[in-house]
């Protein structure tokens, strides 16, 4: 007999017992083996592997340039530090957008390359064809409406989304087709709290807000942001827990100083 503690696996038939139940569902952004760990230890229910990676990992501007096989890469890091979360893996821009076949195989490449155990895309009506094609291929798919960072160059802005009526409209309309299409869950980034909250009731899938109020069934933080590992972001609906800027350049500048002045090593730390 193991003395193994059976860990209750998250599965994505939990968030959806979750939405009926009424319990929120807590989700973070991770990147890698570490801190994938210390999130699913603090008992996170889903981890995003987000292609958010291309700002806050790689430093570029957008989403749009991060590759297949750094998504894979980061992926892979993140699923072998956990043992009960959700992972879920965004599909990079270029993925998925030009057909079905290709959004197929780039989704099941992710899931034989990674271990992870969903994707997610951005996009309504207009991706419809390839979510029914990855879901029938037995790969769950969360959705991803308002402000789709993938499209930026489209929006040409990373303002709030489906404040007029005609989009918010779309927005309606697209959540149902995903659902109907076998999405297991839905993202709805920077829409008003309003609109995400009329939403998150007409689905019985949940959606999981960031910057679209309280009324989603979930919430979802870049661990950058909410670290305070970088300052200069700081939209209306980021709340930051820690301040690591501060207090790692700190540590950093202490150590500096023990090295220079002789105090590190000291006795103790030598053999």
């Amino acid at each position: 007999m193991s003395n193994h503690k059976e860990v209750k696996k998250i599965t994505t038939h939990t968030l959806l017992k979750m939405k009926a139940g009424g319990t929120k569902i807590s989700m973070i952004t991770a990147y890698d083996f570490s801190f994938a760990r210390l999130f699913d230890a603090a008992g996170i229910d889903v981890i995003l592997v987000g292609d958010s990676a291309s700002n806050v990992m790689a430093g570029n501007e957008t989403t749009v340039p991060i590759t297949m096989e750094q998504m894979i890469y980061h992926a892979q890091c993140v699923v072998r530090g956990i043992d009960r979360c959700l992972v879920v893996v965004d599909m990079p821009f270029g993925s998925y957008q030009s057909n079905a076949d290709n959004a197929v195989a780039s989704a099941i490449r992710i899931m034989k390359e990674t271990g992870g155990h969903s994707v997610k895309l951005e996009g309504g009506e207009e991706v419809l064809d390839s979510i029914k094609r990855i879901v029938a291929a037995g790969i769950p798919v969360m959705g991803h409406l308002g402000l789709t960072p993938q499209s930026i160059y489209k929006f040409g802005t990373y303002t709030v989304r489906a404040k007029e009526e005609a989009e918010a409209d779309k927005l309606r309309k697209d959540a149902l087709l995903l659902q109907e299409a076998g999405c297991f869950a839905i993202v709805l980034e920077k829409i008003p709290a309003e609109l995400a909250k009329e939403v998150s009731r007409s689905l019985t899938i949940p959606t999981i807000g960031i910057g679209a109020g309280k009324d989603c069934d979930g919430q979802v933080l870049v661990m950058h942001d909410m670290l305070g590992i970088n300052n200069e972001f700081k939209p209306r609906f980021l709340r930051q827990y820690l301040n690591l800027e501060n207090q790692v350049v700190g540590a950093v500048q202490q150590y500096i100083r023990d090295v220079k002045s002789q105090d590190f090593p000291n006795q103790e730390e030598s053999y």
